[in-house]
C-alpha cells in the first residue's frame, strides 16, 4: 500500500538551484504519540520554504497516480519531483535535525542522516493521497530508513507580517484549506490529525511499525511538501 519505489527511478528532472539553509539552534520537538510521531515548528523559515517551492517549480513536477485499492495500491493523485541529491540531504540534516535527533535510539542504532532520495510533492485543489503505509528502505552497509520526514512548504492561514505582503498574489502563498496528514490506529480510529503549516517538519516511524495514514483532499490553495527519510545505522 506504500509509495511505489520503482517510480523513483524515472528520469531525473533538470538540476535545480536549491536554497542554502541556515542552521537552526532552538528547534523543539512536539510529540503527538510517544516517540513515533512528532512535529518540529519552524524547521524551514518562510523564506526558505518559498525558495524551495520556486526551485521545485523551475525543475518541473510530474503527475503521480496509482492503480488504486482494487490493484493493491493506495489511491494517489498528486505531482512529484524525485532527485538523488546527497548534498541536499546532508544540508537539510546538518541544519538542525542532526542535533535534534541525537538522543533517539532504535534497536541500538542512531540517526546518521537523510536518505539522498529527495522528493517534492505538490497537491492542487482536489488532489490527495489515500490511506497507505511507508516502507523502510535498506541503503546497504547497515543503513536503513526508520522515520519519514515531511516538511510542509506551504500551509494554512496565519497572521501575515509585513514582509509577506508582496507575496500574497502568488498562488504558493495562498492559505491552504484541507490537506491534513491523518494517522489511524486500530479500527480506523484517528490517532492524530496534522494540518500543514509553512516550514513545519513532521516525522513518523515507518516500516513494520508505520501507522496507516493519508493526505486529505486539498480544497483551497496548493500544498507543497519536502520529503525524505531519516537513516539509522
Amino acid at each position: 500500500m506504500g509509495e511505489r519505489r520503482a517510480a523513483d527511478k524515472k528520469k531525473a528532472p533538470p538540476k535545480a538551484k536549491w536554497p542554502v539553509l541556515q542552521p537552526k539552534l532552538n528547534l523543539q520537538i512536539t510529540r503527538l504519540k510517544d516517540k513515533d510521531l512528532f512535529t518540529v515548528q519552524n524547521f524551514f523559515t518562510p523564506a526558505e520554504s518559498k525558495a524551495f517551492i520556486k526551485a521545485a517549480e523551475s525543475a518541473g513536477f510530474e503527475h503521480q497516480g496509482s492503480l488504486g485499492p482494487a490493484k493493491g495500491e493506495a489511491y494517489r493523485d498528486n505531482d512529484r519531483i524525485a532527485v538523488n541529491d546527497p548534498a541536499l540531504a546532508d544540508m537539510v540534516w546538518q541544519s538542525g535535525l542532526s542535533k535534534l535527533l541525537s538522543d533517539i535510539k532504535i534497536r541500538g542504532k542512531a540517526a546518521v542522516g537523510l536518505n539522498p532520495n529527495i522528493r517534492f510533492y505538490r497537491y492542487k485543489v482536489g488532489q490527495h493521497f489515500g490511506q497507505h503505509i511507508d516502507e523502510s528502505v535498506d541503503l546497504g552497509e547497515g543503513k536503513h530508513t526508520v522515520y519519514t520526514l515531511l516538511v510542509y512548504l506551504s500551509g494554512a492561514a496565519k497572521t501575515k507580517d509585513k514582509s509577506d505582503s508582496n507575496n500574497m498574489k502568488d498562488s504558493a502563498s495562498e492559505p491552504i484549506v484541507g490537506g491534513e496528514t491523518v494517522f489511524y490506529g486500530s479500527r480506523n480510529r484517528v490517532v492524530a490529525e496534522v494540518a500543514p503549516a509553512e516550514g513545519m517538519a513532521l516525522l513518523h516511524i515507518h516500516g513494520d511499525k508505520c501507522m496507516l495514514h493519508e493526505a486529505r483532499n486539498v480544497s483551497k490553495g496548493i500544498k507543497y511538501v519536502f520529503r525524505s527519510d531519516v537513516v539509522f545505522a
